[in-house]
């Protein structure tokens, strides 16, 4: 699979799929929510030891990872007794687009393509990133995987985006920065497939994909990035 160029034949794709935490948006707001602010939060508001909260809540989150509910704030919400978007609220500042981003969504704008969002993420969350950041009005369609009650990870889900949104799959690119979720592109048909280098700006990916790695948006068009 890894065998495919990073840049695409763009008068051979009519259609984009874009994943959002990790891909259009910076994953430093998510990683740093779940693993820092909230363990601190939660430890204080039960005087509880940090450490034990943090594996206890690391662990927790493992149990549903790749499911639905790890991508439910009301689920975390009920789980950790504490409203999650309320908390998310307090480290907005940390809500970014990824470099580049925005001129790549205005570049598929004026080549006519359409520009679809599809995330795990649920209605709360993404209203939450779309408040923070500049890419809601870039975008042709938005679909939370939560709308078809199966995460990207899952076949069903590909099946109702197909059933629901005209597109073929042999025309269409997909970004994501989930080996898991490509995995489940690649076995539902998706052409051209593309990871995300560093998902979190700041740090190095531990693992690399087995997919092209892109490490700006600005490279799909031939321009080099001056950063």
């Amino acid at each position: 699979m890894s065998h495919q160029p990073i840049q695409l034949d763009w008068d051979s794709i009519d259609t984009v799929l874009l994943d959002m935490d990790g891909t259009l948006l910076d994953l430093h707001f998510d990683f740093y929510f779940w693993t820092e602010h909230l363990p601190k939060k939660y430890s204080q508001i039960h005087n509880a030891d940090l450490s034990e909260v943090t594996r206890y809540i690391e662990s927790r989150l493992a149990e549903k990872q790749g499911q639905l509910e790890w991508y439910c704030t009301d689920y975390w919400s009920d789980q950790f007794q504490l409203n999650i978007i309320q908390a998310q609220q307090e480290v907005n500042h940390l809500i970014t687009e990824r470099a580049e981003v925005i001129d790549f969504l205005n570049q598929l704008g004026g080549k006519q393509k359409k520009r679809i969002l599809i995330t795990n993420s649920d209605r709360p969350s993404i209203q939450l990133k779309f408040t923070h950041s500049q890419i809601q009005p870039l975008l042709d369609q938005v679909i939370s995987s939560h709308d078809y009650k199966a995460a990207k990870e899952q076949q069903q889900f590909w099946h109702r985006l197909k059933e629901n949104i005209d597109f073929n799959p042999e025309t269409t690119v997909f970004f994501d920065d989930s080996e898991a979720v490509l995995d489940s592109a690649h076995d539902f048909g998706i052409k051209h497939l593309r990871s995300i280098k560093q998902p979190i700006s700041s740090q190095a990916r531990e693992v690399d994909s087995k997919f092209p790695m892109i490490d700006n948006f600005s490279s799909l068009f031939g321009k080099k990035s001056n950063g």
